[in-house]
């Protein structure tokens, strides 16, 4: 393997599978089988997940809703689906943890950067929860954040296209692929694979970022063992 330790980050999105809201319990299960191979290959992995399957703040804060609070119910949809994945990792007998940013002792256990890390070396999956408790921040921004306190090695951004484009695939036949990209033009051209934040994060402190499609089956086996999958941001 040429990654030891991964922050995976997933869209909420991917929870739903083919429905656009909620959580759809085969695909849910699909993603824990990938994952769990992945771990018991001794790659130490931490997982960040959205909440755009059931809230997004920016787009209730749109409809005329305060935006801090926005963001903190979109907090708490995260939660829901990190223990919605929790439970599909350990019918795949891979002990997991959920750890949130706001604290609720009864669900999961509270963040805490040291105890995560003991988690990861005793082969845990963690899954963080809760993004970084603030509002304003995306769960690109506290996927880095993460991936930054636990020394991962890798933000391995999981999309339904191949990677990074110089326009949006999906809107364009002729949107070419990157297969690597600097940090800087990834800014500069506005690409919008990752909140600028998150990408000027992961730049300041040289940690690499690898975009690609988790719609195919085995990518994420492929992109720890260091196969050209996707786009790398370095």
């Amino acid at each position: 393997m040429t990654y030891k330790r991964i922050l995976l980050k997933l869209s909420g999105e991917v929870m739903a599978g083919g429905s656009s809201f909620g959580i759809d319990p085969e695909r849910v299960n699909a993603l824990a089988v990938e994952v769990a191979e992945v771990a018991r290959k001794g790659v130490q992995l931490g997982l960040v997940v959205g909440g755009g399957n059931f809230f997004r703040g920016v787009a209730a804060a749109a409809r005329n809703m305060d935006r801090v609070t926005a963001d903190h119910m979109g907090m708490l949809a995260t939660v829901i689906n990190a223990l919605a994945l929790q439970d599909a990792l350990e019918k795949q007998k891979v002990p997991t943890r959920v750890m949130t940013a706001i604290q609720m002792h009864q669900v999961a256990e509270p963040y805490i950067r040291r105890r995560a890390i003991r988690h990861l070396e005793k082969g845990r999956i963690v899954i963080f929860a809760a993004g970084t408790s603030n509002p304003y921040f995306s769960t690109d921004t506290a996927a880095t954040l993460r991936a930054l306190e636990i020394h991962a090695e890798v933000i391995a951004k999981a999309t339904r296209v191949e990677g990074v484009y110089d326009k949006d695939p999906l809107k364009h036949d002729d949107a070419v692929q990157y297969p690597e990209i600097p940090y800087q033009e990834v800014l500069a051209k506005a690409l919008g694979v990752m909140d600028a934040s998150a990408v000027a994060m992961c730049r300041d402190n040289g940690l690499r970022i690898v975009v690609f499609n988790l719609t195919r089956h085995g990518n994420i086996m492929r992109m720890a063992m260091g196969e050209k999958v996707g786009t790398l941001i370095h």
